[in-house]
């Protein structure tokens, strides 16, 4: 379980009416949220999208990392009280550039 602040919103992609009845509405908006010790990019989905209010809190719970925040169908995203702490958005870890190195055994 993970709880953060959300600080900003972007609205990524928002797509109307699906070709077909079957499918729904598209939203994905990215987020960049925190806690004390660290932010990082949030993506957010579909429902998901509704939960994320800037400046509120939520809990996420099994939530991945892959450069960026993200909880799949397994994972779930409530709404929390307020929290106390102050996001440290100078320790986002979504900009930090990673690099393949390849180790060549001798």
């Amino acid at each position: 379980m993970l709880v953060v602040k959300v600080i900003n919103s972007n609205t990524v992609l928002q797509k109307g009416a699906a070709a077909s009845p079957h499918l729904r509405n598209t939203r994905i908006a990215e987020y960049l949220v925190g806690d004390d010790t660290t932010s990082i990019l949030f993506t957010a989905r579909n429902d998901q999208v509704d939960l994320m209010k800037p400046e509120g809190s939520v809990i996420l719970r099994n939530a991945k990392i892959d450069m960026r925040l993200a909880v799949d169908k397994w994972g779930c995203i409530k709404v929390s009280q307020p929290t106390t702490f102050v996001v440290k958005e100078d320790n986002n870890l979504s900009l930090i550039e990673y690099e393949l190195v390849n180790v060549v055994d001798e």
